[in-house]
């Protein structure tokens, strides 16, 4: 793993190997969806959760899109992309945002949650960053986490999961199952 942290030890009694999953999917085509139905699936269980649900929010004439990244502990909306005016080019993911919306995930991981959602393991994240250290944290409590991993970034997830990974299509049922298995 990228990130090294100390803190309790891991809680071994609730722990269930592997305790990560990555919901794979194709490049830019977030599974939104699936994403909203694992959170509704866990409420409906009454599962105290941490973490983060996705938002797109598309507006303005050049229809561009940002991310609202919902603090499932909260409910605090936090807008992930900076409005850099018509024209802009590069990435606009406002990493103080990001940075922001971690540490009040950071904060709800005291409530003991039955699982960690985030929503995506993006560049930041495949370069050791982002939301790295909160599934560091998971892991050492023995809080399973679930993230989307994009194609593109599957090999930078492999290195920083390794053995506490396993990887799941966008199909409920595998999702159903694994979730089944935690609880």
């Amino acid at each position: 793993m990228f990130a090294l942290h100390s803190g309790p030890a891991p809680d071994l009694t609730r722990q269930h190997e592997p305790s990560l999953a990555a919901i794979v999917y194709a490049n830019d085509e977030y599974p939104d969806a699936i994403f909203k139905w694992i959170v509704s699936e866990c409420r409906s269980r009454n599962l105290v959760l941490s973490g983060v649900l996705q938002h797109p929010v598309c507006e303005g004439s050049d229809r561009r899109c940002d991310v609202l990244l919902e603090d499932l502990a909260s409910g605090h909306r936090t807008p992930l992309f900076d409005d850099r005016g018509a024209g802009a080019r590069g990435c606009r993911l406002d990493v103080a945002a990001l940075v922001d919306a971690s540490m009040k995930v950071e904060r709800s991981l005291e409530n003991d949650p039955a699982l960690l959602v985030l929503n995506k393991f993006g560049k930041v994240e495949a370069d050791g960053g982002g939301m790295c250290g909160l599934m560091a944290k998971a892991l050492e409590r023995g809080i399973p986490a679930i993230i989307g991993v994009p194609a593109r970034n599957l090999d930078a997830w492999r290195n920083f999961a390794g053995e506490f990974s396993t990887e799941l299509s966008e199909n409920a049922d595998e999702i159903r199952k694994w979730l089944g298995e935690l609880y």
